[in-house]
């Protein structure tokens, strides 16, 4: 197993992921706990120290279940990792009661790691705003050693990322974001993990295969790949692009069997960092994977000026994208809960005027229309 320096820690480079755990009959709330034992217990033995849950997942028992797991094992042998649901704006005057609950979810007496859960466009005011008292009551938390680290995991763009940054940059010391070679240049990962390198907070990853997505590639795409390395899999290219970025620490998988476990683990037994060749390769095909399920809005903002609504285009494209290319999802919902009503994809009135000044020629009007049709937005 890789590790990686994180301060005075040794921390597994390959980080186990409860949000997908085996689950019985298909019901995310129903977590298979055999079947997780033996997970765990194979991570264990093969040096995974890193275990990442949170309070929403698998219907609010994934602690409940990795807790139990995890107390078979010395406290000082692995780190675990939760986050305050921030996701939910109900949860935001809770954090007292939460954490509190938490800490016997989990059956524990602290967290190694400690996150503001997906800060996003929804939330940002939310979680800087002082009345709820969220910082102060987690930095409480961390004086008195109930949190040996406090970071945060975010969703939303960089722009979101600055405004939190900004306002508690200096007592983060880390920060999980969405990375794998799709959304490098999709969701601007490369941009976050930039912003990240200058205020010197090292990066955890999720969704490094994006949901399984990168787990299996076209036939075309498949036999570039196994050209240059034919011994290397298709999930371990996601991987091995990871490896290449030398500011990630800790990448979590959210792994569901058996099988997924132990070919990750083979994977990180050893750092294969891609050469230029194989990242300009692997970004090329991200590249086409997204040209056939996106528009080709290069935010030239031309449009802006000729919407007589004053919509954001490009922004509202943006999601657009994403959403179309996940085939749903919650980002995009997400953040167009941020939006005023009259700045949402339904306020399109569809007089094409921004279409006259497009040079991509995308047919705007008719992608907020089905934008607001699959959103109700």
């Amino acid at each position: 197993m890789i590790y990686k320096e994180f301060q005075d820690l040794k921390l597994s480079a390959l980080g186990l992921g409860a949000m997908r755990l085996p689950t019985i009959g298909g019901d995310d709330s129903k977590i298979d706990v055999a079947a997780s034992e033996k997970m765990v217990a194979y991570a264990m033995e093969k040096g995974i120290n890193y275990y990442d849950t949170a309070w929403g997942y698998h219907g609010e028992q994934s602690e409940l279940v990795i807790g139990k797991l995890l107390s078979k094992y010395p406290r000082e042998n692995y780190y675990l990792a939760t986050k305050f649901p921030g996701y939910d704006l109900s949860n935001m005057d809770k954090v007292e009661t939460i954490f509190e609950k938490q800490l016997e979810k989990c059956g524990v007496e602290y967290f190694d790691f400690y996150l503001f859960h997906n800060v996003c466009e929804m939330n940002i005011d939310a979680y800087l705003d002082k009345k709820y008292g969220i910082f102060e009551y987690l930095m409480k938390q961390k004086e008195n050693g109930r949190i040996r680290h406090l970071g945060f995991s975010a969703h939303g763009s960089c722009e979101v990322m600055k405004r939190f940054l900004d306002a508690y940059g200096e007592q983060m010391e880390f920060c999980q974001i969405q990375m794998n070679y799709l959304d490098w240049s999709f969701q601007d990962a490369k941009g976050k993990a930039d912003l990240l390198r200058e205020r010197h907070i090292p990066v955890w990853v999720m969704e490094p295969v994006r949901g399984g997505k990168l787990a299996s590639l076209p036939e075309q795409h498949t036999a570039t790949l196994k050209a240059l390395r034919p011994d290397e899999s298709i999930p371990a290219w996601a991987f091995r692009f990871l490896q290449s970025i030398d500011s990630v620490a800790v990448t979590l998988s959210g792994m569901s069997n058996f099988e997924q476990l132990e070919e990750n683990i083979r994977t990180y037994e050893e750092e294969k960092p891609l050469n230029q060749q194989e990242m300009d390769t692997l970004l090329g095909i991200a590249g086409e994977m997204l040209g056939k399920k996106t528009l080709p809005c290069t935010a030239c903002r031309y449009c802006i000026s000729h919407c007589p609504q004053e919509l954001d285009i490009p922004a509202l494209l943006a999601l657009y994208n994403e959403h179309c290319f996940t085939d749903g999802g919650f980002i995009a919902p997400m953040a167009l809960s941020a939006f005023a009503k009259e700045k949402l994809p339904s306020a399109c009135v569809g007089c094409r005027s921004c279409e006259a000044v497009c040079p991509q020629q995308i047919k705007i009007s008719e992608a907020m229309s089905d934008f607001a049709e699959k959103t109700n937005m």
